[in-house]
């Protein structure tokens, strides 16, 4: 075969079975845990001195508007790592033990959403959850337990009432309204002392993703 046919037959094979290139993977999207992460980092470093007031701000603002990883990793770039592991990996979850670093503020508005179910339940934690979505990794947190405890006494509280004929629902009942009057107010203190409050609850309708 001569070899210009050769090459023709080479290239014809070329464009039937072209080269399949691998195509590039889309980003995933964050989590508010991946954004706490950094959050936590950026707080670490102002305290340490390695960020100005002025930059902090800055960097929590973007942190809180991410949308994917390389959104975050410029922020952390130039900080010292934590002990570890690099400073803010949004691959790695926290530890939900573990609460953020908070300040005196954010501790007293997280109690506000705690001690807030005694005059406006369920409303003063939702507000404060609202709000704090992209300020405060602590604040949010805590808002977010206050809600899903008073969500919780709520659907409880009806379940038991349409089975009121029933001793267990009565007795549930009477636990709900005892801890719905002290609860919240050992929760406000927890908060206060930047503890990482958690009612006791069978279920969450609220999760931190």
């Amino acid at each position: 075969m001569p070899p210009s046919a050769l090459g023709v037959g080479v290239a014809v094979q070329d464009r039937r079975y072209p080269v399949r290139r691998p195509q590039e993977q889309p980003q995933l999207r964050l989590t508010h845990a991946d954004r706490d992460a950094v959050a936590e980092t950026l707080r670490e470093a102002y305290s340490l001195g390695q960020l100005d007031e002025e930059e902090f701000d800055q960097r929590l603002d973007l942190a809180m508007r991410a949308k994917v990883r390389a959104d975050l990793e410029p922020l952390t770039r130039d900080l010292t790592p934590a002990p570890g592991g690099t400073p803010g990996n949004p691959g790695e979850k926290a530890d939900p033990g573990t609460p953020p670093s908070s300040t005196p503020v954010e501790r007293v508005v997280a109690a506000c959403a705690h001690a807030g179910n005694y005059f406006f339940p369920i409303v003063a934690p939702l507000l404060i959850f609202l709000a704090s979505d992209r300020i405060s990794p602590y604040v949010r947190r805590q808002a977010m337990e206050s809600l899903n405890f008073q969500l919780f006494c709520l659907i409880t509280g009806l379940g038991s009432l349409l089975l009121f004929w029933l001793v267990v629902p009565l007795v549930v009942t009477v636990f709900v309204l005892l801890g719905l009057m002290i609860l919240p107010a050992v929760a406000s203190l927890a908060a206060l002392m930047g503890r990482n409050w958690r009612y006791p609850m069978f279920f969450r309708l609220l999760k931190d993703d």
